[in-house]
């Protein structure tokens, strides 16, 4: 996935721009980049790979290198990114969240059409310079960002930096927030605008959050107020694994908060179950505000009886081998003995992926003498990968370990996948006992669908949940 931050103020940015940044970092893991605009100088742009450090570490000793009122800056978990363009729209630099489906049509066609791709990650497209391609070809940056609206296959939010203000564009379907933000000039620093993925970017620079960017809306940040250049469109399909997951939890997506939304998750499942344990606690860090919820609707205490060991492993990265990655897995989280010893223990996490963790995670638990260990997961079964976000790395829909169990049980086909995904099916209890097997736990349950709705308060037609139940067909159909 990936967050971004952009700021434009009447002072110099490069300090706002820099924690601003950095306070996305929880949403992507591979490259950081930001650039600025100063009218003396122009435009100055930095990337780090961020893959084997922190966003902070590359940047710091940098900062007074970024100069001028406005800057962008974006933590990728694709490619390096912001690029600086120069088009008969003006000088821009740009960068962008989300995912590209058609991104090798999308070149054939602008290399057919006299363009060139100059920029590569990796040895292969850089999705970021398709995007500013496409915005080139428009008659203006509005002009050019509904191109990009109109033959993107996916999902794609941007941000540019121009010569007359930063402007700001949300994915047509709402896939991905963006969040405005403002600071009063009677602040230490100035009066400024700030534009985000993530509100939680907001506080601590005096920032108060003016409003959510609709679905397809386009604004224009100068240092005296926001302009809106497109309005948004009515129909929306917002991630709703953004506060499954990736959402941190003080961050707020269309109005509702993070943790209050896991909390109500939590609740909601520890008020319908009748399992009899001792404790409830969370798997760090996303399994923390369902387990406190679960713990005051089920009435027991939450204990904390997994930590994460915070001061070297602050958040994840992906070695490139299987075994290394178990072993990252395992070394980041530190299960309590003294806590666990004799007794029956529930445990909540967000979603079950892969399931290699969960499996080492549960005979380590056994191990070290817990009686029972039930396990509860804050969404639905993922039966469906992601064709929009990139909220997971799965590189086919078979690496989910509940398509591998329905092809099991339905002997090596997928045709009543559509089954699996109500609660309570036949098919539904028989694919969860399977993996409660699996994991080798007392019992394994998951937060039905409308509870996750209902805790959102979004109606259901506003919240993409294709992961669980396929439901955002019709936008996928439209985009063929």
């Amino acid at each position: 996935m990936g967050g971004f931050f952009g700021t434009i103020s009447t002072n110099p940015v490069a300090t706002d721009l820099f924690y601003g940044t950095d306070y996305n970092s929880h949403l992507g893991t591979k490259r950081g980049g930001m650039a600025t605009y100063c009218e003396e100088r122009g435009f100055f742009r930095s990337i780090h790979n961020l893959e084997k450090t922190y966003f902070r570490t590359r940047f710091e000793d940098e900062l007074t290198k970024f100069q001028g009122n406005a800057g962008i800056g974006i933590i990728s978990d694709t490619d390096a990114q912001p690029l600086l363009m120069n088009s008969h729209l003006g000088r821009f630099a740009i960068v962008t969240v989300g995912r590209i489906n058609n991104a090798e049509g999308l070149a054939d066609e602008l290399l057919a059409d006299g363009m060139h791709l100059s920029e590569f990650s990796s040895g292969k497209i850089n999705p970021t310079e398709l995007i500013g391609l496409l915005i080139i070809r428009g008659k203006s940056f509005v002009d050019g960002i509904e191109n990009v609206y109109r033959h993107v296959k996916g999902s794609c939010s941007l941000l540019l930096l121009t010569e007359h203000g930063v402007i700001a564009a949300r994915d047509r379907w709402g896939r991905t927030p963006i969040v405005i933000g403002h600071r009063g000039a009677e602040a230490e620093r100035g009066e400024a605008f700030a534009v985000s993925s993530e509100s939680t970017a907001f506080p601590n620079l005096g920032f108060q959050l003016e409003s959510y960017l609709g679905p397809g809306e386009i604004v224009r940040l100068t240092a005296g107020g926001v302009e809106q250049l497109r309005p948004a469109d009515k129909q929306m399909q917002v991630c709703s694994f953004l506060w499954v997951y990736y959402g941190f939890p003080n961050s707020c997506y269309e109005g509702k908060n993070v943790e209050d939304m896991r909390y109500e998750c939590g609740r909601v499942m520890g008020e319908e179950d009748d399992v009899e344990v001792d404790f409830a606690c969370g798997i760090p860090d996303s399994g923390i505000g369902m387990a406190t919820g679960y713990a005051a609707g089920h009435k027991v205490p939450y204990t904390r009886a997994i930590c994460k060991y915070t001061p070297t492993w602050p958040r994840s990265f992906t070695p490139s081998n299987q075994e290394m990655r178990r072993l990252v897995a395992k070394m980041k989280l530190i299960a309590n003995k003294d806590m666990l010893r004799g007794k029956r223990v529930l445990f909540c996490d967000d979603s079950i992926v892969r399931g290699t963790q969960l499996r080492d995670n549960t005979q380590e638990l056994t191990d070290l003498g817990a009686k029972e260990v039930h396990m509860r997961i804050a969404c639905p079964p993922l039966l469906y990968g992601c064709p929009f976000i990139n909220f997971s790395a799965q590189k086919s829909e078979m690496e989910l370990i509940t398509r591998q169990v329905i092809m099991e049980l339905e002997g090596g086909k997928l045709d009543n996948i559509d089954r699996y995904c109500e609660t309570d099916s036949p098919e539904y209890k028989r694919m969860v006992d399977e993996l409660a097997r699996r994991f080798s736990l007392t019992s394994l349950k998951f937060s039905k669908l409308e509870t996750i709705v209902k805790a959102i308060g979004l109606p259901k037609c506003q919240i993409c949940t294709h992961c669980f139940d396929g439901s955002s067909a019709y936008t996928l159909e439209e985009e063929k």
